[in-house]
């Protein structure tokens, strides 16, 4: 029984050593302009252990260093898809969505407006 419980705690042990302080992550964000860019990294920074966070317009792509520690990619992604903003594995309910503005609209079911920003 001792041998388990020691088993067991090494395993523990080991894996919170795997979690890093400063974990490099990227992962696909929707959106179109400025405001979107400054609202999904608003959103991401908001969220504790993320320490830089960088959405590039024409990629899509979000580039972050997060403590693993603290977060994970899915909880940041929870805090992107609050503000609006889908990814690959959630989308933003119907009403964040509406609360964007319009010229942020990024899906294709919406205003001619939404066509203005497509790149």
């Amino acid at each position: 029984m001792k041998k388990v419980l020691l088993l067991a705690t090494l395993l523990i042990t080991g894996l919170g050593l795997a979690q890093e302080k400063n974990k490099k992550l990227t992962f696909e964000v929707d959106g179109i302009c400025e405001m979107c860019k400054m609202r999904i990294e608003k959103a991401a920074l908001g969220v504790d252990g993320v320490k830089y966070a960088v959405w590039d317009i024409p990629s899509h792509e979000l580039s972050l260093i997060v403590d693993e520690r603290k977060t994970n990619a899915m909880e940041i992604k929870s805090a992107l898809v609050a503000v609006g903003h889908d990814t690959k594995e959630l989308k933003a309910t119907q009403e964040a969505y509406d609360k964007i503005h319009a010229c942020c609209k990024y899906r294709e079911d919406d205003s001619d407006d939404s066509e203005k920003h497509r790149p």
